[in-house]
């Protein structure tokens, strides 16, 4: 027996649990990446096409798209 009373014979479980809760993190930091749309964020995406996916969404209107069109050529 080991300090604490206990023998080896639990010790694969505290292995497995330690195994688990890494893998749990690891899937919780890889979907908190994502986007709610299930789109991976920050990878190298234009201004222009995260418009043209807005857009196309409908998330913005017709009138709002051309507009933020507009807007890097008035700066």
């Amino acid at each position: 027996m080991g300090p604490w009373g206990v023998g080896i014979g639990w010790t694969w479980l505290w292995w497995l649990l330690l195994l688990v809760g890494v893998a749990a993190m690891v899937a919780g930091l890889a979907l908190a990446a994502r986007s709610p749309s299930g789109e991976a964020t920050g990878r190298g995406a234009t201004a222009r096409e995260i418009l043209d996916v807005r857009f196309a969404r409908g998330e913005i209107g017709e009138e709002e798209y051309r507009q933020r069109l507009r807007e890097p050529d008035e700066h």
